[in-house]
Order: C-alpha cells, then structure tokens, then sequence
C-alpha cells in the first residue's frame, strides 16, 4: 500500500517520549514504525484503522501497569476492579464493568496474538513490551466478537541475534521497588531465546487504622521465555511460555463520605473513629479483614509462519492458558464484628478461588504486500471455562448485657454479647465455545483511490451453571434456600467493514469506513443470584461510521491527524447498581441504546531534532438513547444521559528535548507530560454522588545516560501538583456511605531508576 495510504488517527507520543535511546520497535528500512493490527507487518500510516502506539521504551521504568499508562492515550479508560476479573477497559467512552464470570469484554486484549479471556490476565506488570497498539472502535473482522469497541494489542520483545541483555532497578517512595531483566541467548543463526522477568513490591498509598500497617500495594514476579526457530528457509517457528504470581494487598477502595442511616449514624461514625471522610482524598479505612486477591497464571503458544511459493504466508497460532485467582474481601468496611445489636452492621466476610482455562487456535492466509490487492483469509476457535466458588460469612449480635450509649443502640462486645453467625457458599461456572471463518481485503483501484472491506461469521456457543449451599438461618447478604439451575444459549452473527481512501497528496490521505461489530449473549451469574434473574442478555452489536484526514509535512516535522466517529450500539450490555438480600450488587442487563460520538486531534511538531512536542486531544459524547432498567435496579438512568466512566474531554501534551554535550561523555533527556480528564459518572445516568471529578496529572521525567548508552540513570516525578482523585465511586458502603477507588497514581510520588544494557 502507499506510504501515506491512509488516515489512521494516530497517536504517536509515546514513541517520542524515550530516555535517550533507539525506538523500541519494529521499524522498516526508511524509520516507519511497523504494525501488526491488520495481522500482517504493514509500516502504521497504512493501517486503515484508528491506531495508537505505544513503545516498549515509555512502560519501562516509570510505567507498570496499564493504569499508569493511560495518560499516553486520551481515547483510553480502565478501570481496576476488586480483583483483576473484575477489571475493564474502555475506548471512546464503551467498555463493560463485569462481574459475572459469564460475560466478555467489550475491548478484547490480544497478546502475541492470542486471546486473553479477560483484561486483568494481562496486566499483573507490562514488562520486556515492544510495543501496545491500541485499535479504537469495533474491530470484529479480524478479532471477533469481544472487540466490540475495540482491542489493545501487546506485543513482546523477540530473540536479538547477539548475546546481551538489560537490568534495571527501580525505587519509587511508598516503599516501592521494581526489577527487571531480559537475556538474549542466539544459540546458531537459525535457533535464538530470549528470556526476561520481573519483581516488584509496594507497601501501598491506604493506611488500614485496625493493624497501623498500608494496603493498596502488591507483591509479583514472573518469567517469559521466547525461543525463535528458523526450521526451515521458508518456516518459522516462535514458542512463547510465561508464568507470573501476585499479591495484591487490597482494591485502593475507601469508605469516602458520612453514613446516611438517619439515627444509626452517629454509631457508625464511631466505628470509622480516625478515618478522615473527605471524599477521594480519604486515605485511611478500618478494616479487620484485608482485601486482597492472590493469582497464579501461566501460558504456552506456539506460532508457525510457513512462506508459500507464491509469496503468501500461511500462519498458525495454537495457546493454551490458566489463571487461578483467590480472592478475600472485606464486605462490610468496618474494623469489628457485629458492634451493635441488630442487622444494620453485621460482619460481612467474602472469599473463594476461581480457575480459568482458555485453548485457542487460529489458522490465516496473508497474500503479499506489494500488490493491488491484499488480503487475510482465516479461521479461529476459542474455548474457556471458568469456576469460581464464592462463600459470604456473616455474623449479627443479637443479644447484650450492656446498656444503650449515646448512639442510641446497644452496643456489643464478646464476653456480653450473644452472636449469630451463618455461612453461604455458591458454585457457578460458564463455557465459552466460539468458531470463526473471515476474510479482510484491500484493492487499489487506483494510484490514489483504494477500496477496504471486510466480512465475519461467527457461532457462539454459552453454558453455564449455579449450585448453591445455603445458610441454615436468614442473616442479610446470604440466602436460606438451594436455587441452582443450567442453562446454555447459542448465537451466530455477521460482522464486517466497508470503506474507501483517497491519497490527495503523498503527504495528506483521507478515509471513511463503516465496520459492524458485535459481543456474543453472556448470562449474569454471581453469588446471590436468584432463579428470576438467570434469563440470558442477548449479543450486543454496534455500528460505527468514522472519517478522518491525516497529514505528514515539512519531512516529517509536522504531523497532524483528525478523525470524527459515530457509534450505535443496540442491546448494549452494562451493569447498574441494585440492592438483594440487603446489600448493594451490580447486575449486568441489556440497557437498551447507546451512542458514542466524537473527534480526535493528534498533532507531533519537531522544532529541531533534538526538540519534541506532541499532543493529542479526544472529544467524546457517548450518551444513553433508550435505556431498560433491569428489575430492582437502582440506576435512575434516562435517555439522553451520559454512560459510565466516559469523560467528555481528555488531552495529553508532552515535550522531550535531548541534550548532548559536546565535551562530556553523557547525554541528558528531559521529557514532561500534562494529561486532563474531564468529570465522568460511575453508574449510567447523572447521579451528583457518583460523580468523578475532572483531574489533571502532570509528570516529567530526566534520564542521564552514557553516550554508549550502557548505563542510565533516570529521575523520576509522577503526580507532581499532588492531584488526588478516585477512578471509580460505588455505593455499598455502610449506612449508605460511598466507596472511592483511590489508584496509585493519585498521590504524588517521586523515584530513581537505574538501567545498565549489555
């Protein structure tokens, strides 16, 4: 395809944003940086796609998870859950809060070019990365049925013909500390390995008043192998195996603002005694029970890459993962069981493991690329299975010696008080069977005036299952009868794209596509769940309309690109709040109607080529249309709303310079970075309480490296006006207090880094 052959709206800060070293990515012979998001190596202004990218470089050593890199991309969300199941991405305002082990992201995750069943199980730590791709809007072509709003695709670093490697050490305030390392081993010209890892612990940014002691932080490790084998001239084998463990010390989730239980809330704001409600800028809890999630996971894929002779290639990508994850969870937020006769503050205690298995396969032609027309030609099946079982303890007081206190309750303590505790578990699983056979093509009909389409047809297959052990007394949270039941669902659908581009100049290409994309039926299983609410939620299916123009002037020196878009999406699957048994849950629904509509602006300007400024800026207005509330839903949601965790406005802007010394062995790299994000809500509609308030984060960054660059020497700033915000606010909390999810990158923290390549 032509250099400039189409109008990607690209954002290309990260790859500017480096500490004095080379691009950390593929790149062609003449600097353009090389892609995989069509499933074949094309240099990124080809790509017919909104496409950013993110290099290696900019992860390491400031960058740890896909939270701290969200300032890089202004069209990306993510929102950590109370485990990482539970975690969820979002581009252009569209993603899927999930909670039922029976449904499937709206923004799949793609690594090495296998599947990951959820986002979590990608992001314990982004280490030895070459490059993210993000691919806004539907992409249901080329990756199926749970990028309905789109896909980050990582790609890992491969095997270097030469025996070296990297360390670094990194030491940020709060206690943290990080280590990474990566070896290339070329054992003959045609057989080489890489081998790479990661530690890192960190105290946490939440001081826990029960113990003294922080949560919030987290211990990981892990190790990726990579093993290169050239089999043949025409045949090449890559076999990837990783493994990782971790810890994470609590969800960052705080009891943010007073009770609002009428009479009983002078009694809780006694047992939150020390614990400064001040919204999002509440650092404090009381909790006897940690929260906390603990998870093992590994992963083999072998990929062949077989050259025809008539310059197609035939490749094939077998996987196999697990991910086993334990989780605890404190479900009433107070530091005591049962302090006051009564229901109202019972002791609610969570905890269980769930086990995740996922097989996939994937079998693809790619034509070559130096014709008029181009074309992949595939077929994929992916099988998961997943079994969580989830057990709630509950303890009530029911009975006391003492005498009524000011709060006008009767207070318990043991020794005085008689207690009332009952248990309830549930067992529930899904399986996920999908196949798919699709086709995307290109043809030039002229030298300016290019033709894009694409067609899917998919076969879904879901079953799922709900046993449960009931408690033997009625206590709230937890029921007394068995309910269980089976159910299974299938589903076929067709997706595909349209669109053309038209080269005005070499140096300025414009697009308009139209692409159709869809996320398969889900049921919403979970602990609780009654025999009402396990009716199906049908697929969700969108259609997008985008247009943009890109351009790439003065030899590189300016580059501007702008993309409008449109987003329809019909049976959209969301959760809302609802209350059962006494407490507050989320219930997945088909919410009916959504749109999403917006521009993106993305601009690089280098002055010299020592000297960089890069920004991006993303409108989006990604509102309700027709809205069905799910039966007991608490949302008040109405058409013409704004949806969840959709800010309208986020921009990022960013300059480096690069200063070589002319009489001194060393280099200095200066890079700084503002990134805002306008309010969004936490649940569907505009409810005040739920909402998030804008925040702007601003970092920078100064890297001392040799000239060899053998060693660096990085100093490091991150959150430096100390902007506190929350990244998600629920109810739940006791006496209808709120929850604030306070992230890391909340707090201002400064670090040093230190890197040696050999």
């Amino acid at each position: 395809m032509k250099k400039f052959g189409l109008a990607t709206s690209t954002i290309l800060t990260a790859s500017l944003l480096m500490i004095g070293a080379p691009v950390a990515f593929a790149q062609a012979d003449d600097g353009e940086i090389i892609v995989t998001a069509q499933k074949r190596e094309q240099a990124l202004q080809d790509v017919p796609a909104a496409v950013s990218v993110v290099s290696g470089e900019d992860i390491s050593p400031a960058v740890a998870t896909v939270d701290q890199l969200l300032t890089t991309v202004p069209t990306l969300n993510f929102r950590r859950g109370g485990t990482p199941l539970d975690s969820s991405l979002f581009l252009r305002g569209v993603g899927t809060i999930n909670f039922s082990i029976a449904a499937e992201p709206s923004v799949s995750t793609v690594v090495d070019g296998v599947v990951m069943g959820r986002a979590g199980e990608a992001f314990g730590d982004l280490y030895d990365i070459e490059r993210i791709e993000v691919l806004r809007g539907p992409q249901g072509t080329l990756f199926g049925k749970n990028a309905s709003a789109g896909v980050l695709n990582i790609i890992t670093q491969r095997p270097g013909a030469e025996y070296g490697g990297t360390l670094s050490l990194s030491a940020f305030e709060g206690n943290e500390i990080r280590g990474r390392f990566a070896v290339d081993l070329p054992f003959s010209e045609t057989l080489r390995a890489r081998v790479s890892g990661f530690a890192g612990q960190y105290d946490g940014n939440i001081n826990n008043l029960f113990d003294g002691d922080p949560i919030n932080g987290y211990e990981r490790w892990g190790v990726r192998s990579v093993v290169e084998w050239e089999a043949a001239p025409n045949l090449t084998w890559t076999f990837i195996g990783d493994y990782r463990r971790t810890f994470d010390n609590g969800t960052g989730e705080i009891i943010g603002t007073s009770p609002t239980a009428g009479a009983n809330q002078a009694a809780l704001l006694s047992l939150l005694s020390g614990v400064r409600l001040a919204g999002d800028e509440t650092r404090e809890v009381r909790h006897n029970l940690i929260s906390q999630s603990k998870e093992d996971g590994w992963g083999l894929s072998a990929q062949a890459d077989y050259e025809l002779a008539n310059g197609m290639t035939l490749t094939s990508i077998t996987a196999y993962r697990e991910w086993d994850i334990y989780g605890i969870r404190e479900g009433d937020w107070l530091d005591r069981p049962a302090a006051y006769v009564g229901n109202a503050f019972a002791q609610l205690h969570d905890y269980g493991p769930q086990s995740n298995t996922t097989f996939t396969q994937e079998v693809r032609l790619t034509s070559p690329g130096d014709q008029p027309l181009q074309y992949v030609l595939g077929g994929f099946f992916y099988s998961a299975d997943a079994t969580r079982t989830f057990t709630r303890d509950v303890t009530v007081c029911s009975a006391t010696t003492l005498a009524v206190n000011g709060t006008g309750l009767a207070p318990c303590a043991p020794g005085f008080s008689t207690f009332v505790s009952g248990s309830s578990s549930a067992t529930f699983g899904s399986e996920f069977t999908n196949w798919a056979v699709f086709g995307d093509a290109s043809y030039d009909l002229t030298e300016r005036f290019t033709l894009l389409g694409g067609l899917r047809f998919a076969s879904d297959e879901l079953s799922v299952f709900h046993d449960r052990t009931p408690s033997l007394v009625a206590l709230p949270g937890i029921r007394t009868d068995t309910t269980g039941f089976r159910d299974s669902t299938d589903a076929t659908n067709v997706t595909g794209r349209l669109g053309v581009q038209y080269d005005f100049t070499p140096d300025v290409t414009g697009y308009a596509t139209y692409s159709r994309g869809y996320k398969g039926p889900a049921y919403n299983v979970f602990f609780n769940q009654t025999a009402q609410q396990r009716n199906v939620i049908e697929g969700e299916d969108v259609d997008a309309y985008e247009a943009g123009l890109k351009t790439d002037l003065f030899n590189g020196g300016l580059i501007l690109n702008a993309a409008v878009y449109r987003a329809e999406y019909s049976n959209f699957q969301a959760n809302s709040f609802d209350t059962l048994n006494g407490v507050v849950i989320t219930r997945l629904t088909n919410a009916g109607e959504i749109s999403s509509t917006g521009f993106e602006l993305d601009a690089i300007v280098r002055p010299t080529d020592a000297l960089t400024f890069t920004g991006g800026v993303a409108y989006n207005d990604a509102q309700i249309e027709r809205f069905r509330a799910a039966d007991g839903s608490l949302s008040s949601a109405r058409a013409g709303e704004r949806i969840a965790l959709a800010p309208e406005w986020k921009y990022t802007i960013a300059a480096d310079y690069l200063l070589e010394p002319a009489n001194l062995p060393f280099t200095v790299r200066f890079n700084t970075q503002y990134a805002y994000t306008s309010e969004q809500f936490s649940d569907l509609g505009i409810n005040p309480a739920l909402r998030i308030d804008s925040f702007g984060i601003w970092d920078a960054q100064v890297t001392f490296a040799d000239v060899e660059d053998r060693f660096r020497v990085s100093l490091i700033g991150r959150n430096l006006t100390d902007e506190s915000f929350a990244s998600l606010i629920t109810p739940g909390g006791p006496g209808g207090a709120l929850r604030y999810q306070i992230p890391r990158e909340a707090d201002r923290y400064y670090g040093v880094s230190f890197q040696t390549n050999f």
